[in-house]
């Protein structure tokens, strides 16, 4: 069979497959464009889901009428440079596109236009292809005094065959939104607009650059209440910065569509996001919820390399185990930060549910009482509650929260100062209902606390730091080492972590290619499927690199244990008891949520009780 020549309007064509899969790519790409021209206002029209048209106007630097017949060439860019040698390199890519493909491969397979006018230059000029035919340069009119204008008609017209394959109008865009959406959380102070079948669908108006305006921008998409239950992220190591907001655990959603990260401003899909995400929450949420997170990850050009696919969707880390450690150990420090926080969004459904029809008034945006970033301090000094021994488990609230005087004893010839149990974060326990839930006085609210979950929480993170300060999990050696057949490149990939897996309590070692021997296992877990722990593993470090099913069972143990000894629900209480408990609740991290991720207490402004009334 002879070799033959592709003539360029086929290769264009065959690029096209690759660089524009629907719709919602033409818009990514042709937005790009925009953007790395500078754009501060960006335009986006669609009718019929972005196959009958697609408008993209923006007011960046636009095109003059030399550069419109080279804008439609392949491998033809403005955004590469020679450097003095004539090289070009390809290792520090600053721009969101770079591989001059975009332009032409539409231009392949429907009907573009592209109408500009340059800055600076009085004329505007248009071109016009037709499934790969180029028309002439001509003058044109252009209603703004510079930018582009690029128009997509009968996208796929000339490869029907990729229409076939196209799915309903509807969810073409919805594409076309979700794709817009991602790239106005990326650049918050460029306005964005979009139209579906001349319905006004997303207006998003610039905001300042930085992070105030990032999270305004981030709430206007991903709901208002984002704002309000959103933990702000500012790490920075090794030349590698990350920053963003992640939600609380108690504001969480059935799937991960709502996880977003950015490398150095382009919006990416990479498994290493899920994995970190996974393992940054895996203490808080059940395994079928997920947190929301936008995270921006910045770092030198030469460390990341974005000329992984055609459609750049995907990048890939020179040190991915970096990036990956990063993502974990920022999100793990905001989550301790947030101390005993939970969601507003609880408070909210709360209110919901005392009134028929839905509650529709939005709690204050604090959702907890006096609680700040950085501690909590009583608007009074005084003494806390004795801790109480009966409750199993339950030990001295720590020092932060600790008074630095004794009560009845003040200064000479001043007097004694009052405190008022009312001014702690979850407030002064005033009642005991159906003996399973705690009712407390906030100076601006009231609290309602599920005593068996919020003490599970404190009994968990107590063996979880028993754990830490152990240096270890303690192990139980096996009567006869069981030998566990994998793949060649599995078992490579798990005996490579056998130091990691070692401090968990699992001890194995190589037994030549394709398996491991395991000769201890945690003591926690008693007799356990040591074939199923491993290849669990196994699958876990193919996927994300670590070793998380371990760390999940053990963890589990731990939260079962912490389950059955903590208070249980039906117990009664006694005012000492409930008030120490709630002091234990605002000295421990993570206590505004249980072990399966459910809150633990909720809490209501007298504002929004008093609206439940009509007293406001």
């Amino acid at each position: 069979m002879p070799i033959r020549r592709l003539p360029p309007e086929t290769v264009n064509r065959i690029a096209a497959g690759e660089v524009v899969e629907r719709p919602a790519s033409a818009v990514k790409e042709l937005v790009e464009n925009a953007l790395d021209a500078g754009a501060a206002r960006i335009e986006v029209q669609a009718d019929g889901g972005g196959l009958t048209r697609i408008l993209v106007a923006d007011d960046g630097l636009g095109l003059t009428a030399e550069e419109l017949p080279l804008a439609i060439e392949r491998h033809a860019t403005s955004k590469l440079s020679p450097d003095d040698a004539g090289d070009y390199d390809l290792l520090h890519i600053s721009t969101l596109g770079f591989r001059g493909e975009a332009l032409p491969s539409i231009g392949s397979v429907a009907r573009l236009s592209i109408s500009s006018r340059a800055k600076g230059h009085a004329d505007a000029h248009a071109i016009f292809v037709e499934a790969g035919a180029v028309g002439a340069v001509s003058p044109a009119a252009f209603p703004d005094p510079h930018g582009a204008r690029v128009e997509v008609r009968d996208l796929f017209y000339a490869t029907p065959a990729r229409l076939k394959f196209m799915k309903s109008e509807r969810a073409e865009a919805m594409a076309i939104g979700e794709e817009l959406k991602r790239q106005a959380m990326a650049h918050e102070a460029v306005s964005f607009a979009l139209d579906l079948d001349g319905r006004r669908t997303l207006r998003l108006p610039a905001e300042t650059a930085g992070p105030d305006g990032r999270l305004a921008r981030l709430s206007a998409i991903m709901g208002r209440e984002f704002s309000d239950n959103a933990l702000a992220l500012d790490h920075e190591r090794e030349g590698v910065r990350l920053s963003g907001f992640a939600g609380l655990p108690t504001y969480n959603r059935g799937n991960a569509a709502h996880q977003y990260l950015f490398v150095n401003g382009r919006p990416v899909r990479d498994r290493l996001l899920q994995g970190a995400l996974r393992a940054a929450y895996a203490d808080f949420l059940a395994r079928d919820r997920h947190p929301l997170a936008a995270l921006y990850v910045e770092l030198d050009t030469a460390y990341v390399d974005v000329n992984v696919h055609p459609a750049k969707a995907e990048v890939r880390f020179r040190d991915p185990g970096l990036v990956r450690g990063l993502i974990i150990g920022g999100l793990r420090h905001a989550l301790a930060a947030a101390g005993h926080r939970a969601s507003t969004t609880v408070s909210a459904a709360a209110l919901g549910g005392f009134r028929p029809g839905g509650y529709q008034a939005q709690p204050s945006a604090a959702g907890h009482s006096a609680w700040r970033q950085g501690g909590w301090q009583p608007q009074t000094q005084g003494a806390l509650a004795a801790a109480v021994q009966s409750i199993p488990g339950l030990t001295e609230v720590s020092a932060r929260a600790e008074p630095d005087w004794e009560p009845g004893v003040a200064e000479e010839g001043a007097p004694a100062p009052v405190f008022d149990p009312v001014d702690y974060p979850l407030g002064a326990a005033r009642a005991q209902v159906h003996e399973t839930y705690i009712v407390a006085q906030t100076r601006d609210g009231v609290v309602i606390v599920d005593q068996h979950a919020a003490h599970e929480r404190l009994v968990y993170e107590r063996m979880k730091g028993e754990l830490a300060v152990s240096g270890g999990v303690a192990r139980q050696a096996l009567l006869l080492p069981e030998v566990v057949e994998l793949d060649p490149a599995e078992a490579e990939r798990v005996c490579a972590k056998a130091e990691e897996l070692a401090a968990l309590g699992l001890m194995l070692e190589s037994f030549g290619p394709g398996a491991v021997l395991v000769r201890e296992t945690p003591a926690l877990l008693g007799e356990t499927n040591v074939q199923g722990l491993v290849r669990d593993i196994a699958d876990d470090l193919a996927e994300n690199g670590q070793a998380l099913a371990l760390k999940e069972r053990l963890e589990d143990v731990c939260s079962t244990m912490a389950c059955h000894g903590s208070v249980r629900a039906g117990r009664r209480l006694t005012a000492p008891e409930m008030n120490a408990l709630l002091r234990q609740m605002e000295a421990t991290p993570h206590s505004g949520q249980c072990n399966h991720g459910r809150p633990t207490y909720v809490e209501l402004k007298l504002a929004d009780i008093e609206r439940l009334f009509g007293r406001r």
